[in-house]
């Protein structure tokens, strides 16, 4: 079946969600999401688009942009392609890091414009990684409260008032209010405890005991790897559980 075309945004604003591959993390250490900001920043020059938010989450990426003189595609096929090269040569593997077909949707209106920007920041607080939106390092929020970086604040905050210090308070406000934004996201299961991943790795390898996976034949165990993470579990889990390197358990 054809792919369905993307819808055409009417002033070049999207909402993109990039996913690992069969949900792989992709932010394995501080350092890879260093990097991968500096890639936005580094691309965000040459492809002349706009960042007016982002959030890295562990397996996915949330980004607001505005196309520039290039096209959303060749923009996100550059930031795509020099983050993975960098990660494969870091952590020794090959191949796609990254779901072949990005998703997206167009924001074509002032008042759905706000409410994606809250729910790309509020990201993390709804999958409880923080209780406070301002503790989780990887998004683009603190940039509006305090110093801007990567993201244009400007468009932003002036959307909301033009004096800078209303909108400000404004904006920081609008982000504590209770609310069931609906926006473009993924279908994303719970985090798997250690004691689930017990047992799925049990039935998965047939064996009572995780740590023998280590003593399989490596064609073997290269396979159960990959099960292991298309089932949702990180690689720092897989490699802690069974106790094959976490270079090796990157690899796969």
């Amino acid at each position: 079946m054809p792919r369905k075309a993307r819808e055409k945004s009417e002033n070049g604003i999207y909402h993109i969600i990039l996913r690992g591959i069969n949900k792989q993390i992709i932010f394995e250490e501080e350092e890879d999401s260093v990097r991968f900001l500096q890639t936005l920043k580094d691309y965000k020059e040459k492809s002349g688009y706009k960042i007016y938010a982002y959030c890295l989450m562990g397996n996915h990426i949330h980004l607001l942009l505005q196309e520039g003189n290039e096209g959303l595609g060749i923009a996100m096929r550059r930031i795509g392609a020099s983050y993975v090269y960098w990660y494969n040569c870091k952590y020794k593997r090959c191949g796609h890091l990254f779901q072949d077909r990005y998703k997206s949707e167009t924001v074509d209106s002032e008042s759905y414009f706000t409410v994606v920007v809250r729910y790309i920041h509020q990201n993390p607080l709804k999958a409880g990684l923080v209780t406070d939106i301002a503790d989780y390092k990887w998004s683009s929020y603190n940039e509006f409260i305090g110093k801007s970086s990567i993201a244009d604040i400007d468009f932003v905050l002036d959307i909301i008032n033009n004096d800078r210090e209303k909108a400000t308070k404004s904006f920081e406000d609008f982000h504590k209010e209770i609310n069931n934004d609906k926006c473009l996201e993924l279908e994303e299961k719970r985090r798997m405890t250690d004691d689930e991943a017990i047992e799925v790795i049990r039935g998965v390898c047939n064996t009572r005991n995780c740590l023998e996976v280590q003593n399989f034949e490596s064609h073997m165990r290269d396979e159960i790897l990959k099960r292991l993470k298309t089932e949702g579990m990180s690689t720092r889990q897989i490699a802690r559980l069974t106790g094959v390197s976490r270079a090796i358990v990157l690899k796969v």
